[in-house]
């Protein structure tokens, strides 16, 4: 087995490569002046399992490509079986048609990974459940709530008063348009509770400050926060540090910014565990299926 990392997440690639007590393939995944993506695989992989690190967050398009091109390189290189390893699988949002004209690009997303030349793909936490049908190969898709509820017992005292929400299911909320939603109203009985939102995808932050303002409105004890994918674009730090969150908990899918890694509400927890003994199971032909009974 190898694995290879791109450069979305170096330091999450490394953990992987920890917990399976293996280094990472030697590799070169570089730029040319012109910014065009080079890769060069500096060990033999022919007739390897290979797993290829890479989530497609900011810069997305430029993380897609390496990906797409470490792939290319590796079949090139008679890699036995290649599995596409994506923690955060960028353009899944864009699961469906949202109106006359547009695109369904998490289905170009998944061709474009098929045709590069995977054979498998593993992920973790996607939007919607769906876009494992967009992949004609065999796809994972990896659920961090067990992950995340050890973290809830050891950092929360349980009792009565702990009360889980869902942005989608506990929060009427409206959309104005792409990363902009207004909150109409909360749905149950908040009242001196310690709230817990949960919510796969934080963008730009203000559904999740808005909901944590409205349960604080209704009468909640305090609002934590806890997401799958960090993407924490723009002034979404400060506007997190800015709120009335207690917490915000997000795994390392994305590499953390500067401006995340100074907000001092914002806290990481590790996916690298769930996503190297994933990987384990895969290359043993194991159950992954397993990890969550």
């Amino acid at each position: 087995m190898k694995l290879l990392s791109g450069n979305s997440n170096r330091p999450l690639s490394q953990a992987i490569a920890e917990y399976l007590d293996m280094p990472l393939t030697r590799a070169q995944v570089r730029r040319f002046a012109d910014l065009e993506v080079f890769v060069t695989i500096d060990e033999n992989v022919r007739g390897e399992d290979v797993f290829v690190i890479q989530s497609t967050s900011y810069p997305a398009n430029d993380n897609l490509m390496e990906l797409l091109i470490c792939i290319d390189a590796l079949k090139r290189a008679s890699g036995k079986r290649i599995t596409a390893v994506l923690p955060y699988f960028g353009y899944a949002r864009q699961d469906r048609k949202t109106g006359g004209r547009t695109p369904i690009s998490a289905k170009l997303v998944a061709n474009l990974i098929t045709r590069s030349g995977a054979d498998r793909v593993l992920t973790m936490d996607l939007h919607a459940g769906q876009i494992q049908g967009f992949f004609d190969i065999p796809t994972d898709n990896l659920l961090p709530s067990r992950l995340m509820a050890e973290d809830i017992r050891r950092h929360y005292p349980m009792g009565d008063d702990l009360m889980v929400v869902s942005p989608d299911v506990g929060v009427d909320k409206r959309r104005s348009g792409p990363g902009q939603s207004e909150v109409m109203n909360i749905i149950g009985d908040v009242k001196d509770r310690r709230c817990i939102l949960f919510d796969d995808i934080a963008d730009s932050a203000g559904t999740l400050c808005n909901a944590a303002q409205a349960l604080m409105a209704h009468g909640a004890k305090s609002v934590s926060a806890y997401i799958t994918h960090g993407v924490l674009s723009g002034a979404a730090a400060d506007r997190v540090a800015n709120s009335v969150l207690t917490e915000l908990v997000v795994t390392d899918s994305i590499e953390a910014s500067d401006q995340a890694k100074a907000c001092p509400k914002i806290r990481y927890v590790s996916c690298a565990p769930l996503i190297g003994e994933a990987i384990r199971r895969i290359a043993n032909e194991e159950s992954v299926s397993k990890l969550f009974d």
